[in-house]
């Protein structure tokens, strides 16, 4: 073979190996997906609690949805997420902003550095200040089935689901329901699974609510922070840690 004839295999060669090894990289939805999920945001205004819910066929979905602050609000950041929404949130409502003008200024600030693979069309979160009120923003661009339903003090979200009946299910389950907001909560979650949930499966699940000294130690504003990181029954899973909490309150508290 002729050194141009080399030359010119090797270069098919090395376009070929460039071409697999390209191909092989994983894109940005690929190598971090969106967080397909439903949640759950609600107020009890005999307690003063805020907090929220969430499951999901992704590992420890609790690490980037859920976001609260006692005497501040809640925030849930999911689909096509950018995490900095649930402090940012916390810290527009920190300031007196309504919860409504808090969505608003988050997607007009929100700078949209990757537009092909993680676009601010497909993000999807919810905002709820301490008194109850809640604005919930669903993209255009988050995976279908997506969107939300509000009710008095709740808001229900989600993405990836089987339809809106997850939603419409979640915030029936929590206006109906009695008792302490961690048992409405679960409620929902419960609703929306029954309803079709997170369309392909289950694996993790979380809640957090706070409370000014809420919490069972002292200075202590979160009521609960539980995390089930991987499991087939998340929800069957949280409902035990929240009722082992539920007699942990009861006993510190001499009930």
């Amino acid at each position: 073979m002729s050194a141009r004839g080399w030359l010119g295999a090797t270069s098919v060669l090395i376009v070929a190996a460039a071409t697999t090894w390209w191909a092989a990289i994983p894109n940005e939805v690929d190598r971090w997906p969106p967080v397909a999920t439903f949640s759950i945001l609600g107020y009890d205004p005999q307690t003063g609690e805020v907090g929220g819910a969430v499951q999901s066929r992704v590992f420890s979905v609790g690490n980037g949805v859920l976001w609260a602050e006692a005497n501040v609000g809640v925030v849930a950041t999911q689909a096509i997420v950018d995490v900095s929404y649930g402090p940012q949130g916390l810290d527009l409502l920190r300031r007196g902003m309504a919860p409504a003008d808090v969505v608003e200024t988050l997607l007009a600030n929100d700078p949209n550095p990757r537009p092909d693979g993680w676009s601010i069309e497909g993000r999807q979160f919810s905002v709820m200040d301490t008194r109850g009120d809640v604005a919930t923003h669903t993209g255009p661009r988050a995976s279908e089935w997506a969107g939300h339903r509000v009710g008095r003090h709740v808001s229900a979200q989600g993405n990836i689901l089987a339809g809106e009946d997850v939603v419409e299910a979640m915030v029936e389950a929590f206006e109906s329901t009695e008792g302490h907001l961690s048992f409405r909560l679960l409620a929902a979650l419960d609703a929306g699974q029954a309803a079709g949930g997170d369309r392909r499966g289950m694996q993790s699940a979380a809640m957090l609510i706070v409370q000014e000294d809420g919490g069972v130690w002292l200075n202590n504003d979160v009521v609960l922070r539980l995390q089930v990181d991987d499991s087939p029954q998340p929800i069957t899973e949280l409902r035990r840690l929240v009722e082992i909490a539920a007699q942990q309150r009861d006993r510190i508290r001499g009930r």
